[in-house]
This record gives structure tokens, sequence and C-alpha cells, in this order.
């Protein structure tokens, strides 16, 4: 007869006190293969001589798959219960840092058996924003672009490049009026059109640039976007010669564009100075290139590959999914950073992995891995290896005779409060605003009813 999983629980629990992690296991797997043969005996038809190999081995795959899955639950239930000894009424001492159940043993990890292990995050504000309003706000899959004809404007110099574009300075052959033509190199069409939908729907919000058309080419059928003239310069440019007030005036700018942006339900992802052009002359700041911006839904897992190297919150490089906002502050916070210690970038990061190791080096590994246990994450046994263990820094060792003066005791707090490991313990652009970092200047403090 089966055993039913509380005489399984028993087996593992009661009757085994002290037994180790891998005799549990292999007393789970020696059970499990007992009634995979149970099963098949029960499957083989009464007629021996027209059974077949295929009438054999599927109901064995079939037991198989279930009972796997079926050991393997309850042998992590088993594994985390208390063993069986005499009962002990005094309080039990502090349980050490969990670890993976299995990589002592070269097995698989919960997430590869379809186990999810993760603590699911949420954002702490405008958490519900897309989840209030109508799906034709953000679902941009359904969503169809309306093409104009590229032949009402021309192009008159390139500007820039990246990834995913080049950008042109143009003009409208009917109005004579300036433009920025942004021709997009080939990428799926629902990155498109979530390129589009996102600067719809931010048309004239704050220090956002202004999305004017759709055209493409009637015979290529390359697309482009057209955008408002900005005659600017980027920010990695104009940082070196901008003084304490500049500083502090343009990140209160950026932050107005940020919370925007995130009351209506939108990530950037890609804040860094490349992307944030300033009219010094009419002091005038625009966040553009809104290509791997996104909608944020609560519980959705998003692709971990966006930001650039030097701006990756670490969330991306621990390879947690569940990010929201809270990561454009992150990446505004490297720019703060760079900007105040006149140090660019930051965190100069080889890779992936080595900027992890430029954050470990500043933060600490103590703090990272309180992160990582928070949110039950492990990290590669070689990426492990090269961060090793590092104690968290002042501040003040990036202070030199040339950036004392950018550098002040409220700068230092708002950096602090902004590069944090726990996306959670961040300030939100709407907190930061509100923080005497900026007050001090007079500019104007916020509502924190978000």
């Amino acid at each position: 007869m089966a055993k039913s999983p509380s005489t399984i629980f028993e087996i593992l629990v009661v009757k085994c006190p002290k037994r180790n992690k891998l005799d549990a296991f292999l007393q789970v797997y020696k059970w499990s293969n007992q009634q995979k043969a149970e099963a098949l005996r029960e499957t083989e038809p009464c007629n021996k001589r027209v059974r077949s190999a295929a009438a054999v081995a599927s109901p064995g795959r079939r037991c198989s798959h279930h009972f796997f899955r079926f050991y393997l639950v309850w042998t992590i239930i088993a594994l985390r219960a208390p063993l069986a000894e005499q009962p002990n009424l005094r309080p039990a001492p502090p349980s050490p840092t969990p670890v993976n159940l299995f990589s002592s043993i070269g097995f698989l990890n919960l997430s590869d058996a379809g186990i999810s292990v993760r603590s699911m995050s949420r954002a702490r504000v405008y958490a519900d924003v897309n989840r209030d309003r109508h799906r034709t706000y953000w679902d941009y899959e359904a969503f169809n672009v309306h093409w104009g004809d590229q032949r009402d404007y021309k192009v008159i110099r390139k500007v820039g490049r990246g990834k995913y574009s080049k950008v042109f300075e143009g003009m409208n052959v009917h109005s004579n009026e300036k433009c920025i033509i942004k021709i997009l190199k080939p990428v799926k069409k629902k990155k498109i059109k979530r390129e589009v939908k996102i600067l719809q729907n931010l048309f004239g919000g704050p220090n956002i640039v202004k999305l004017l058309n759709t055209v493409r080419d009637q015979h290529s059928k390359t697309p482009s976007l057209i955008f408002e003239f900005v005659n600017g310069t980027d920010l990695s440019v104009l940082s070196p010669t901008l003084t304490y007030y500049d500083i502090s005036y343009y990140m209160y700018e950026l932050l107005k564009a940020l919370d925007y942006c995130h009351s209506q339900g939108i990530m950037h992802r890609d804040v860094k100075p490349q992307n944030v052009v300033i009219d010094h002359v009419f002091r005038k700041l625009y966040l553009i290139d809104w290509g791997l911006a996104e909608f944020y839904h609560r519980g959705k897992e998003y692709n971990v590959r966006v930001a650039s190297r030097y701006f990756k919150g670490p969330e991306l490089l621990v390879n947690l999914q569940s990010y929201d906002y809270s990561l454009d502050l992150w990446s505004l916070g490297c720019m703060f950073a760079g900007m105040i210690f006149r140090k660019e970038p930051f965190f100069y990061g080889q890779n992936n992995e080595d900027q992890l190791v430029k954050i470990a080096e500043v933060l600490g590994t103590e703090e990272l891995n309180a992160y990582l246990h928070k949110y039950h994450l492990e990290l590669d046994y070689h990426l492990v290896a090269m961060i090793g263990s590092e104690s968290r820094k002042p501040w003040s060792i990036f202070m030199n005779v040339d950036n004392q003066d950018l550098a002040s005791p409220q700068a230092i707090d708002l950096l602090d409060k902004l590069l944090r490991y726990d996306h959670q313990e961040r300030l939100t652009a709407k907190e930061a605003m509100a923080h005497p970092y900026f007050l001090q200047h007079g500019f104007p403090s916020v509502a924190m009813n978000c």
C-alpha cells in the first residue's frame, strides 16, 4: 500500500532523529522508486503477450514526474522541520542564515523544480496605477501605431546614435519648424509599440521630451519618431562645469520627471547622463530615450537586461526580476554621486559581475548578504569569490579639495538614502524632492500623499 504524505513526513522527522540532509533525501528517493515500481506493476496489461514498450514507458514517465515533484516538496518540508528530539521548553537560539538545500550535493535549485522561493516585492508608491486604469492605457501589444509619411520631414545633420536608433536634427518641410528625428534600427514591433504608447501617455509631463509624430518610409517601412527640437547638451558633457546650485537644480528637475512618469505607472529603466539633455541657457532639462521604459504591474517579473552598466541597480545584477520604480532612483543616485564627487562614472565595473563587485567595495558585503537573504537570492560561487568580504566605506573617503564644495553634508545624506542595496529602502522620487538638500535652495516642497 502506498504511504500517505503524513507517513513519509513521520519517517523523515519523527523516526529518523538527527538525520543529515543527504540521508533524508536518499530515504525519500528510495521510497519514491518503490512507489514508481508499484505504479508500473498496477498499470501493466493483463495480457503480457501484447504488451509493448510504449504502453509501459508512458505510465512510467507520468509516474516518475508525479513522484519526483511529490518527494521533492516533502523533502523540503521535512528538512526545514525540527529534528525529533525530547521537548525543549527553553527559547531556541537564533537560526543561522539559510542556504540552498541542494547546493552541497550538486542537485537542482527550487526554481528549477517549478517552486518559487523568492519573496515577491512591490513598489512602495504607485503600485496599482495601471491596475486601476483601463486596459487600453497599458496594453501596448494591442495598440496600433498610426504612421505618417516620412517625406513630411527632412534630415539636416546627425546628432547622435544609440543601440537601437540613429538621431538627427531635422525639419518639417511644411512648417519649417526644427525637430529631432529618431530613425529606429530593426527591432521587434512590440518594442516600438511600447515606446510610442508610453510617450503618448506621458505627453506634456514635466521635463519629458514630447513625441510629435510617428512616420515611416513608404518603401522600406523604416519607422521614425519625431520629437520636439531640443537645443541642449547631454549631462555627461555638461556635468564637470556645474556648480553646487546647478547640480541641485537639475537633480530636482530630473526628480520631477521621474515622479511624474512613476505616477503614471511607468519605469524609465535607462536613467543616465546621456539620456538627460539640458538647455543651460534657458535652464531647461529633458529626460529622453524611453526605448527601455515599461509599465509597472505589481507582481510582474521583468527583464533584468535593462539600464546601462554603470547605472544598473543591484536588483538587476543579482537577477531580482520583481523590481519597480526604485530602479530609476538608484540610477539617479549613481549620477548624483558622480557629479558631487567629480568621479564619472562613480561605479566603474568592467562587466556586470565586476559592477556588483565595485558596488560592494563601497557599500560593503554585510548589507549585500542581508539583501540577498531577505529576497531569498543566491549568487554564483564564482561571483561570491570575486566579491569576497568588504566593509562599508564612509562617503568621506571620496572627498578631496576639488569636490569638497559640492559634497555637502546634505548632499551626502541624500546620496546615502538613494544608494541602498534594498530597493524598498531607497527614497522615492517625491521623498527625495522633499529632502533638505533641495529645500535649502528654496525649491518647492511636495505633498507626500502618493
